[in-house]
């Protein structure tokens, strides 16, 4: 995936029947893999960035994805960010 393993990157993998979801995510002494399964109902699938299996997603989709909300169907309020001093 040419991703570097340990820098904070959550890496999501959604099975073909979109009822279970494994998220793998590196922590101080080794890889953790959290697993939820469903009773019922699927994970609405986020579509990726296009000619890409990659797909971005920040603290607050990844935690609508988890609970069954689409992310794609809601949007996001403008917020001030402070930008860096580079």
């Amino acid at each position: 995936m040419n991703e570097e393993v340990s820098s904070g990157t959550v890496f999501i993998f959604l099975n073909r029947r979109g009822d279970r979801i494994k998220l793998l995510v590196w922590e101080p002494g080794g890889m953790v893999i959290y697993y939820k399964r469903l009773e019922q109902g699927t994970f609405k699938r986020p579509k990726p960035i296009e000619n890409s299996d990659k797909l971005s997603l920040n603290y607050a989709q990844l935690a609508m994805l988890i609970e069954g909300v689409f992310v794609e169907q809601t949007r996001q309020e403008k917020r001030f960010l402070l930008r860096s001093k580079c």
